[in-house]
């Protein structure tokens, strides 16, 4: 079961490549794998330990006010992470900047709470987080790394391709789409080969 819902959060279901959600923030910190790393983290502390309380508390919450109490526990973890990454690793919270609170309002994370930890246990409510914060992390690492390496010849700070002039646009947000399309479309080729 473990590794089916893994392999469902990284390939079938992925946030990015495949539901095509939280591209905001996958387009605003893939510039660096840093980043891409620090923000699917993130995102992935959050969506596990929400989906765990909002699984726990699904039968206490009414209908009415189920998704501002999904926000509130949401914001919760997202405020826990923000003041670790403050306290811990204020480089890596001065670079992601805004978008660490905008977790809160992260569709992944809401629509994970309302889709799949509403109607299931703890326990796979746990899995669920875990799989899909996975693939979330897998899609910004390898988006960034595609970016960082292009847009500025780096990866961890030093340089990649000796003699390798890199194409700013890839830094950019024009860059970051035309990223995401270019892995989407590989993606595509590969799923539909295996297919034949």
């Amino acid at each position: 079961m473990i590794k089916e819902n893994l392999k469902r959060g990284i390939f079938s279901e992925n946030p990015i490549f495949v539901l095509l959600l939280g591209l905001c923030p996958s387009l605003a910190v893939s510039t660096s794998l840093v980043n891409g790393i620090g923000m699917g983290l993130a995102a992935t502390f959050v969506l596990t330990c929400s989906n765990v309380i909002i699984s726990m508390i699904k039968r206490l919450i009414p209908d009415k006010v189920r998704i501002p109490c999904y926000i509130v526990v949401i914001a919760t973890f997202v405020t826990i992470v923000q003041l670790l990454m403050k306290a811990y690793l204020p480089a890596l919270d001065k670079q992601l900047g805004i978008f660490v609170p905008l977790i809160v309002v992260n569709c992944i994370i809401l629509g994970r709470a309302e889709a799949y930890a509403s109607k299931n246990n703890v326990f796979k409510s746990f899995i669920d987080g875990i799989a899909i914060g996975l693939g979330f992390t897998v899609s910004l690492s390898v988006l960034s790394i595609i970016r960082e390496v292009l847009g500025s010849n780096k990866l961890f700070g030093l340089k990649v391709i000796p003699s390798f002039n890199p194409m700013a646009v890839f830094i950019l947000a024009p860059g970051g789409f035309f990223t995401i399309a270019l892995v989407m479309m590989l993606i595509r080729y590969y799923s539909n080969r295996k297919k034949v």
